[in-house]
């Protein structure tokens, strides 16, 4: 174009002395040679040359033409052509622009396979295999060396210009095969070597995220990978990375360890924020009232983020004065805004303690003061076990009678015998534990003790008259009514 001719100018100060020492020189020119040439004069879309041969050569103006269409020549510039031949059927010198463009072009592209060269190109089009690059002359990128990473999809590289290397090239085939990949590791490892060198433990790094996983994202520090572990992200919960992170967001991160040995660096992002447990105490006093969001449930209790990075426990016994609750996952819904309050905090083990039923008043303090021992009561049989039977008040506040409490003489083995649910009893209060939350009911204490009774009226050694009861291998039982 006009830089390249004003280039060659600048190589021949006078075009018109050039000119006359083309002519006046007597020069042995060969057929598929570049040489040089003048512009004599421009005839509609003609261009005419003189080479310094019998006559001048003719080269179509549109071969002259910048990218952007203006026209690229006039006469007297100094332009290079290929000699295609010295006389044709007509007797006239057959030059191209055209093809001397290209063959300079070549020369370049194979000075840049020698040298390993740097070439930039453009995207055509997609072709079998890979994609057709104009670097002034069409060029082969293959699909497997587009990127540093396999390459599913070649549509957005379309129209894009990049900087490759040059792994292959047939002139005479006319074959360029091209390298992005090859490009980009160059410089990733020039990248690297400037990275790894200023990397230190403790340092703050820029970097972008280049992938997320499950467990974390890595981070793209220059020619370097780094893990940032998902437990390093925040000081609070986090279910995935990418609710923090999105490929491509630029992030500033600490350099936690870096292996000089294996180039493995663990990055964290919590770390350039003051830990929230160092202060915990001072901020969540014993008994103090807070609220948060509960953010996982267990059958053992459920936890409440009181704020990024604290969590507390609300175990299942904390959850209800009279409810027997069983699963957490009953008593709380996961996002449920709750009040609770601090029972212990131990910054040591992260951990807060806390009770939801302390918010209201313990209502056993209320049955301590309502129920006397000595009291006679009547409820409904809730629960039968084993040892004995629950037996409800009032609505969450349960009595116990203990098996052993059923009968003054009958040996009661299970108390299924006496009792089922639903059935009605009256019973007199034994003991009432408003901190354990504990009720004990008597049915014999509802008689007077016949032990007693009997022994009132008996003594050692008195005489007595009774009925055989049974008969064992080691005596005999006398019932003494």
């Amino acid at each position: 174009g006009r830089q390249e001719s004003a280039q060659l100018e600048d190589e021949t100060p006078d075009s018109n002395e050039f000119l006359a020492a083309l002519q006046g020189e007597s020069r042995a020119l060969k057929e598929e040679e570049v040489v040089r040439g003048v512009v004599v004069e421009i005839r509609g879309k003609d261009v005419i040359i003189d080479i310094g041969y019998k006559g001048s050569g003719t080269v179509n103006l549109d071969e002259f033409n910048n990218p952007d269409g203006s026209v690229g020549v006039a006469v007297g510039d100094v332009v290079e052509v290929l000699l295609e031949h010295l006389e044709d059927a007509n007797g006239n010198v057959r030059i191209s622009r055209e093809r001397a463009e290209k063959m300079k072009i070549w020369d370049e592209v194979e000075k840049a396979f020698r040298a390993n060269l740097t070439v930039h190109g453009v995207v055509l089009e997609k072709v079998k295999g890979g994609l057709a690059v104009d670097i002034g002359i069409r060029a082969f990128l293959p699909g497997s060396q587009v990127d540093m990473k396999p390459v599913r999809n070649l549509d957005p590289y379309l129209g894009k210009s990049f900087d490759m290397k040059v792994i292959k090239v047939n002139r005479r085939r006319g074959n360029i095969v091209l390298s992005r990949k090859l490009f980009l590791e160059t410089i990733n490892a020039s990248l690297k070597e400037e990275t790894l060198a200023g990397l230190e433990e403790g340092k703050l790094v820029e970097g972008a995220i280049k992938n997320i996983t499950e467990y974390g994202a890595f981070v793209d520090l220059g020619g370097v990978d780094g893990l940032l572990h998902i437990t390093d992200m925040s000081w609070g919960r986090l279910n995935h990375p990418s609710e923090m992170f999105q490929v491509g967001d630029k992030v500033e991160v600490a350099v936690l360890k870096y292996d000089k040995d294996t180039e493995r660096v663990s990055l964290g992002y919590k770390q350039k924020f003051p830990d929230p447990w160092l202060s915990v105490e001072e901020r969540y006093p014993i008994q103090a009232s807070v609220k948060g969001k509960v953010v996982s449930i267990t059958d053992y209790g459920a936890f409440v983020e009181l704020e990024p990075g604290i969590e507390g426990l609300v175990h299942v016994s904390e959850m209800s004065w009279t409810k027997k609750v069983k699963s957490a996952k009953g008593m709380v819904n996961l996002g449920d805004q709750v009040e609770a309050i601090i029972l212990a905090v131990d910054p040591e083990n992260r951990r807060i303690s806390l009770g939801m039923k302390q918010i209201t008043p313990n209502p056993w303090m209320a049955v301590a003061e309502k129920y006397q021992i000595g009291e006679i009561v009547t409820g409904t049989v809730r629960n039968v076990t084993e040892f004995g039977a629950f037996v409800e008040l009032e609505e969450g506040i349960d009595g116990l009678v203990h098996i052993s409490d059923f009968s003054w003489t009958k040996e009661v083995k299970h108390t299924g015998e006496q009792f089922k649910k639903g059935d009605q009893i009256t019973a007199k209060v034994l003991n009432v534990d408003p901190l354990a939350q504990r009720m004990s009911l008597g049915i014999k204490q509802m008689e007077p003790n016949v032990w007693e009774l009997f022994f009132s009226g008996h003594r050692v050694g008195d005489a007595i008259a009774g009925k055989i009861a049974r008969i064992t291998d080691f005596g005999a039982f006398v019932d003494l009514g």
